[in-house]
């Protein structure tokens, strides 16, 4: 399978290292030297590409994700910070009739994360005694604060029942691949969950593996809809 890279920074080299492991081929890297404004996205550079795994910018991620829809390509989306533009984004994809995966993250375990903060909010739901927060760091390159992991954390909870304010923070500094914590907290006790990345391997191999589930499906998917399917 040949698939693109867009957004050709640590994410994308690491994807690039990572691809033979899942059978797959970088047959093109775009990046701000060769797609500036979209330059890079053209039928003659896509005419052989399976797959377009975009990790850029949440300033370039519509453009890029317009340009590829344009020439049919299917695409998985790991940039954040464009979550605004998902209905718009939805029906471009049925519109276009191609495949789409996108996540605010593409770690396993953040997923799985992800399902264990939606129950806890969900038997708390009821216990008025406690009260919720919402905390990340990663490192200080990280262009979106919060996080869109942290937002779909939040989201999660509230889908789940939780209706009451969540306290949110977020920090940068350093190298930090990501620190993710939910915690609630009563007069009683605190329970505090909490997902750390060592680095970031388990974003790439999650990506790599949607890219080659998406690669013969058509269609509008978070991640985690093809992950616990």
């Amino acid at each position: 399978m040949k698939i693109a890279i867009v957004g050709h920074g640590k994410m994308g080299r690491l994807i690039e290292q990572l691809s033979p492991d899942y059978n797959c081929e970088v047959a093109l890297t775009l990046d701000e030297h060769n797609n500036a404004d979209g330059a890079g996205i053209t039928s003659d550079n896509f005419k052989d590409i399976d797959v377009a795994i975009e990790f850029s910018t949440p300033a370039t991620v519509i453009g890029n994700i317009h340009r590829l829809a344009a020439l049919g390509i299917h695409m998985v989306i790991g940039t954040t910070g464009w979550l605004h533009e998902l209905l718009q984004i939805r029906e471009l994809v049925i519109e276009k009739n191609i495949g789409l995966v996108w996540s605010p993250n593409f770690s396993i375990g953040v997923n799985v994360f992800q399902r264990v903060v939606a129950e806890a909010a969900r038997l708390l739901q009821q216990q008025r005694g406690y009260e919720a927060w919402a905390w990340e760091i990663h490192h200080s390159a990280k262009k979106d604060a919060p996080s869109g992991t942290l937002l779909k954390l939040v989201e999660e909870m509230h889908n789940a029942g939780w209706d009451r304010p969540i306290d949110q923070a977020s920090n940068r500094a350093g190298a930090i691949p990501g620190i993710h914590e939910i915690g609630f907290d009563s007069a009683a006790d605190t329970i505090t969950l909490r997902h750390t990345a060592r680095n970031r391997e388990g974003f790439a191999r999650g990506a790599l593996e949607a890219a080659r589930w998406i690669a013969a499906n058509k269609g509008f998917y978070e991640f985690r809809e093809i992950l616990f399917r």
